[in-house]
């Protein structure tokens, strides 16, 4: 019922709109807007939304369409660390692919685990590592939305990563690869999960992502995922960790972001 109210409340606000994509803003990253012609709605105004609570993230849904696409813009996500569950962090993903969105790319802020990467590097995800303890798909399956037992061997979609390249070879973007560990959060990592993760296989770590992921896959929508690295992760190097220094990064790649994502939405 609530999923109902949201997607006829959201029809009526937009006169209609159909989103092809859906995007999510990480820290950092929620400035993509700026200049373009669109609308917003506050996540106040959303059935089911909850306010953002983190520096960096506006919290509004903004829509807008590029080359005769229509693409949805979560300016800010849900955590769980702010105290979210799972049904609440992942509720947007429900509500946009059942407005029309097929397509889904997630944006994040992420440190490095090692110095092959560097802050202000883009990197595109190719697996996850979910070390949050839990599982957004828990709980009663809609056999309607999804099967019960999804398979996960190929949530980030061979595809869209191979456009992505494409996009960024053609913008003289450095685009790198790898994989993304999720943890709760909201305190950075030890030296030693730091060193636990490298072993595990994870590139880069974050607080998010993962939930949404999962269920976009369960979903059968396509998922692509791209990282900011905005700091080196905990014993990396000496210094001390920051949200600051995550905004920082994020306003200097913000033009290099901009372009890639831009270049990768006309090629969809």
């Amino acid at each position: 019922m609530q999923l109902d109210n949201a997607v006829n409340f959201i029809k009526e606000k937009t006169n209609g709109f159909v989103p092809d994509i859906l995007l999510v803003l990480g820290s950092g990253l929620g400035d993509f807007t700026e200049g373009l012609e669109g609308f917003s709605i506050p996540y106040t105004e959303i059935e089911g939304f909850v306010p953002s609570t983190v520096v960096g993230h506006k919290g509004s849904l903004f829509f807008y369409s590029k080359n005769g696409k229509n693409i949805a813009v979560m300016q800010g996500r849900f955590h769980f660390y702010e105290g979210n569950s799972m049904a609440t962090i992942t509720y947007p993903i429900k509500l946009l692919n059942k407005l029309g969105a097929k397509t889904l790319i997630l944006t994040n802020a992420a440190g490095a685990l090692d110095t092959t990467l560097t802050p202000g590097d883009l990197m595109l995800i190719t697996d996850h590592i979910n070390l949050m303890g839990t599982n957004p798909l828990i709980g009663k399956n809609d056999d309607n939305s999804g099967e019960r037992f999804p398979d996960m061997s190929q949530i980030y979609s061979p595809e869209l990563r191979k456009l992505a390249f494409d996009a960024a070879n053609n913008s003289n973007i450095e685009l790198k690869e790898g994989v993304y560990a999720a943890t709760t959060g909201p305190s950075y990592e030890t030296p030693s999960e730091v060193k636990m993760l490298k072993i595990m296989g994870a590139d880069v770590v974050g607080m998010s992502t993962a939930p949404e992921a999962i269920v976009a896959n369960w979903l059968k929508m396509k998922v692509l995922g791209i990282s900011l690295v905005s700091n080196y992760a905990s014993g990396v190097t000496d210094s001390k960790l920051s949200h600051d220094e995550v905004l920082t990064i994020g306003r200097i790649a913000s033009s290099k972001f901009k372009k890639l994502i831009n270049s990768i939405i006309d090629r969809i």
